[in-house]
């Protein structure tokens, strides 16, 4: 059984985002773009409705292919457990209220005990000091915190 990974929603914007000037931006994206391309079918892909919630938003043409890049992938349910567990998240964590969502990605990948969560939101999530806290949250319920880590640390080189 290959391991699996919880597709955040920034992975989706770094493959569909516009060219930049931007050196680091534009390394980050072709990275992220290596990785779909040659390490994706070694995983069992997962995302959340909160993953297609958020990639409908912003311009209606880039929208339609990231969603068309998610066409397929199983959606995880977004049960009590995982609600629970992004409560306490945002209550005993240094996670901010306003990142509530992505206390729903990392409940979501926590409670369905996924091997991975991938993103590149390292501000509330591929976060050490932030992950650090939720480990504890997450052990105090019974749940170990997935791998959280940027396609870097997943092309296998």
């Amino acid at each position: 059984m290959s391991e699996t990974v919880y597709i955040e929603t920034s992975i989706l914007g770094y493959l569909t985002a516009r060219s930049t000037r931007n050196l680091i931006l534009a390394a980050n994206m072709e990275v992220t773009k290596e990785w779909w391309e040659s390490r994706r079918s070694g995983f069992t892909l997962y995302i959340s409705q909160v993953v297609l919630d958020e990639v409908i938003r912003g311009d209606a043409e880039i929208a339609v292919k990231r969603l068309e890049m998610l066409n397929g992938l199983p959606l995880v349910e977004l049960n009590q457990a995982v609600r629970n567990l992004s409560v306490q998240f945002l209550l005993r964590s240094n996670l901010p209220a306003k990142a509530s969502d992505d206390a729903v990605h990392i409940a979501a990948a926590t409670v369905h005990r996924l091997d991975y969560l991938l993103t590149w939101n390292c501000k509330h999530i591929a976060n050490a000091q932030i992950q650090r806290k939720l480990a504890e949250v997450s052990l105090d319920f019974g749940y170990q915190l997935p791998v959280i880590c940027t396609p870097y640390e997943l092309l296998g080189y």
